[in-house]
């Protein structure tokens, strides 16, 4: 049988556990190529515009239908409504999670590796012209799935821990350290002498530069930012009491998150314009731009073991959501106790987390619609079902859920101002939708 549903126990424990899952990679290594590819300034406060306008009502969304329904992500849809069709979303954000915690543990692998490295002063040996082939032997090699399934099995350690002892306590002290190390390498950056370069760079607007490009990067990085979409929000709200009040919490999970990605801007920008290099995304930013940044700098190899650590608090954080989605799913949808629902999705995701590491290398030559396991996995959920399930999530909730079960949730054991109620309705109506859906063509290259 199934266990009892657990609790979070405390405030803090709600704030840093949904923090935690929203904060990822996505912050650190996208968040300051998008600024600089779209202006800079004008870029954050269209970010910050479109945080409030439709990452915070739709974390309110997953929030209602978690708490209204206690139960997992599948669960609540067939809980909350009466036409089963709207399962299927359930469906998809339980596969999304699977898919996207197989090649994210992948990059968590490559954050250990370099952490690793910068403890032993291994990355410190790296020549200037030899970082980008120094990542690709790497890459391309067996070391990977070790590290994958390292990372995968930590995770499953503390999962095997319950709510309340694993991802509660966990997570208490891990977003302290987070954003402890991220204040501590802003003050490193501000003392640089490019900081007046980058600051004006990041915080001064340039309105000539807003073009749809800049409107459309904004709303995407908002909506991936705080991992939308994916149930995450909505499985965590599981867990909530009924003393927590639903719109704060939000508020502050959206302001957390703004401001790790902010302070990330805060380390990047002047470091680049100090060393003159240039912001790029993804891998080659954190492997290749970002060490050979820290070579250059003072004390670099204990930045650059810093800076591996918190991308590997970072990551490890967000996977742990990731697969609290299907854990909750096995345990209330079959039956099945915690400790095998856990294992088992490990043990699936360390099966495809082994393809997607192998994609750079012996299995690079294997070819699904064109795209390597990795690749597929990762476009099939960051352009299609995470998009398409933000976007159902809002229409759900703002057009189908029972509106008592709307306004009972919004507002809890206390009570909530009726313009904030109708603001969110409106909100989940109509510029929820409309966002996520310009997102969602825009990832298809249709717009």
């Amino acid at each position: 049988m199934a266990e009892s549903r657990a609790q979070f126990v405390t405030r803090l424990g709600v704030i840093a556990t949904t923090v935690g899952s929203a904060v990822g990679l996505g912050n650190i290594w996208r968040f300051p190529y998008e600024a600089s590819v779209h202006g800079g300034g004008a870029f954050l406060l269209f970010y910050i515009l479109f945080i409030f306008l439709i990452g915070v009502p739709v974390i309110c969304a997953e929030f209602i239908m978690g708490r209204g329904a206690r139960s997992n992500i599948f669960g609540a849809f067939r809980k909350l409504h009466s036409t089963r069709q709207w399962a299927w979303i359930g469906y998809m954000g339980i596969l999304s999670s699977i898919l996207i915690l197989s090649f994210y543990s992948v990059v968590a692998g490559w954050t250990v590796e370099y952490f690793v490295q910068s403890v032993t002063g291994a990355i410190d040996t790296i020549a200037e012209g030899e970082r980008h082939s120094s990542f690709d032997t790497f890459s391309t090699g067996l070391k990977p799935v070790m590290w994958t399934l390292i990372f995968l099995l930590a995770n499953a350690v503390i999962l095997l821990r319950g709510v309340q002892s694993g991802i509660e306590k966990v997570s208490n002290i891990l977003m302290p350290v987070l954003f402890l190390i991220l204040i501590v390498f802003c003050i490193n950056s501000l003392l640089m002498p490019g900081v007046g370069e980058g600051m004006r760079f990041l915080f001064n607007p340039d309105f000539s530069k807003v073009d749809s490009s800049v409107l459309i990067g904004a709303l995407g990085q908002a909506f991936f930012s705080l991992s939308l979409g994916l149930g995450t929000m909505m499985t965590y709200a599981s867990y909530f009491s009924d003393r927590t009040p639903l719109v704060k919490s939000a508020s502050i999970i959206a302001v957390l998150d703004t401001v790790v990605a902010v302070l990330a801007g805060i380390i990047i920008f002047p470091a680049v314009f100090t060393y003159g290099s240039e912001p790029a995304a993804g891998p080659k930013l954190v492997f290749e731009v970002l060490p050979a940044i820290f070579h250059q700098m003072p004390g670099g190899v204990f930045w650059s073991a810093l800076f591996f650590f918190l991308l590997m608090v970072a990551s490890l954080t967000s996977t742990i959501s990731m697969s609290e989605i299907c854990i909750a799913f096995f345990t209330e949808q079959f039956g099945i106790g915690r400790r095998k629902a856990t294992l088992l999705n490990a043990g699936i995701a360390m099966a495809l987390g082994t393809l997607c590491a192998l994609s750079f290398g012996p299995l690079s030559n294997v070819s699904i619609f064109g795209q390597s396991f990795f690749g597929l996995f990762d476009y099939v959920t960051s352009n299609i079902f995470l998009p398409l399930g933000g976007m159902l999530i809002s229409i759900f909730v703002g057009w189908f859920l029972d509106r008592r079960v709307f306004r009972e949730q919004l507002r809890g054991t206390g009570s909530i101002k009726g313009w904030i109620y109708r603001v969110i309705v409106i909100c989940l109506r109509y510029v929820a939708p409309t966002g996520i859906a310009l997102v969602f063509l825009s990832g298809l290259d249709i717009i």
